[in-house]
């Protein structure tokens, strides 16, 4: 399982995260800091990524069209990286089993 952190995460959290989500990246880190969500869902679904968002586009768009990408949906408000950093950390196992899910299209953590 790979997450591409949405812009409104922080790049930090890719190195924080490494030893649990090897193969993570950020949307800055593949040119699509500026781009329209249909890009970045686009890009997600092509590359095997799992989108991770605090955005509700996300959340909406796998209603809509399932996956791939499989979303996770932050529904943490305002809160540090390490906050965030720390929530993935903690349910490891259930975004594990989400991504084995193959009739799951999104995950909200809070």
């Amino acid at each position: 399982m790979k997450p591409l952190f949405d812009h409104n995460l922080s790049y930090r959290l890719v190195a924080a995260l490494a030893h649990l989500y090897p193969g993570s990246a950020h949307v800055r880190e593949v040119g699509l800091h500026v781009a329209l969500d249909e890009a970045v869902w686009n890009y997600a679904a092509q590359q095997g990524f799992v989108l991770v968002s605090k955005d509700t586009d996300f959340y909406q768009r796998s209603l809509v069209f399932g996956p791939p990408p499989k979303v996770i949906w932050l529904r943490v408000g305002n809160c540090s990286t390490d906050d965030v950093a720390a929530l993935l950390q903690t349910r490891h196992q259930d975004v594990l089993a989400f991504d084995e899910d193959t009739d799951a299209s999104c995950l909200a953590l809070s």
